[in-house]
């Protein structure tokens, strides 16, 4: 009397309304946890049941992954597959049901004496290849009627479908994160290549400029000295008619190695022109100790023979006090018409 009550209470109609509705939900989850969410109250309000059960198969063991229940049942607990209902389910990718659990050799006594749960319902997520299983049960002898299990599979497969959507989505959204990565990566290594000399591998004048900007303004805000050394490349042209441009193109790489060589690791060293170089730096004693080592650095390159090729470097400086105002620009004017005054200087004649 007590299943034929229970029977009753079911509507058929009504539950497949309900379950339109549960599929629309599960179409736009993009989780597992909302899958979760949705299926374990669903199962349960759709056949009347006092509780659900959502099962993943994993391997050869039934993870039972989320419940919605009158009382605690086996949320996070794993049974092999031969000693669980569930299991069964799977592996003969069929649905069950158990009127009574003590009077069925499937099902382990010992599992379910600790619950409420007296009858279930199980049926498999996918009966092709079944990845899961979602059980219904009842606190008393019950037997669920054809509509109940098939309202429970139509859920299930829903569920495989959602499942399905949402491995899909996640690989999707995988791959849009790894591309825009990708491209994150590409974007840097070309701005990076746009801010740099191709001849020599220094920074080429937009790169200096962009650099240098930001350096001087934090410069400023911390009240710190900031400075430019301008340097030209003496007789290139003169190299370059005598010997081709290949040569030239050695002098001007081998300058740049100088340049390198004696600027300090946070300088920005840069080739702003053709025969041009500039570097810019903080610290109040930079500029003047780093022409000092340009000057011992040409010296040993003209010491130690390097081929006929005379390496000469004029340099100048301009300095920015930590209370000016003045732009990058001006500091690169000024450095280089201290530049040119080094150069007539040493050529003893106008250079122009």
């Amino acid at each position: 009397m007590q299943a034929q009550g229970l029977n009753e209470q079911f509507n058929y109609t009504q539950a497949m309304e309900q379950l339109v509705d549960v599929i629309q939900q599960l179409s736009l989850a993009r989780d597992l946890d909302r899958i979760l969410e949705i299926v374990r109250q669903a199962a349960r309000k759709l056949t009347g049941a006092d509780g659900a059960t959502f099962v993943f198969r994993e391997g050869d063991q039934c993870h039972y992954v989320d419940e919605e229940a009158i009382g605690p049942l086996w949320k996070g607990s794993r049974f092999p597959m031969s000693a669980c209902i569930s299991g069964w389910v799977m592996l003969k990718r069929q649905a069950v049901i158990v009127p009574d659990i003590f009077e069925d050799p499937r099902i382990p006594q010992e599992a379910y004496r600790p619950t409420f749960v007296r009858s279930l319902a199980m049926v498999p997520i996918r009966t092709l290849d079944p990845l899961g299983a979602i059980g219904a049960y009842w606190a008393q002898p019950y037997r669920p009627s054809e509509g109940q299990v098939r309202v429970l599979q139509a859920l299930a497969d829903t569920t495989a479908v959602a499942l399905e959507n949402v491995r899909i989505y996640s690989s999707l959204e995988k791959q849009v994160l790894e591309r825009t990565a990708e491209l994150r990566t590409a974007n840097e290594k070309i701005q990076q290549l746009l801010l740099i000399d191709d001849l020599t591998g220094l920074y080429n004048r937009r790169g200096f400029m962009v650099l240098a900007t930001k350096l001087l303004s934090v410069a400023r805000r911390s009240r710190s000295f900031s400075w430019v050394l301008y340097a030209d490349l003496d007789n290139l042209k003169q190299t370059n008619d005598a010997f081709g441009h290949d040569a030239g193109d050695r002098l001007l790489w081998t300058a740049a190695q100088v340049l390198r060589e004696v600027a300090r690791e946070s300088d920005v060293v840069a080739r702003i022109g053709g025969d041009e170089f500039a570097i810019f730096g903080t610290g109040e004693q930079g500029p003047d100790e780093i022409q000092q080592r340009i000057r011992t650095a040409l010296d040993q390159y003209s010491a130690a023979g390097n081929g006929s090729i005379h390496l000469s470097l004029s340099t100048g400086t301009a300095i920015c006090e930590t209370d000016e105002r003045t732009s990058l620009e001006d500091l690169l004017n000024r450095a280089d018409q201290a530049m040119y005054t080094d150069k007539r200087h040493r050529s003893g004649k106008h250079i122009v």
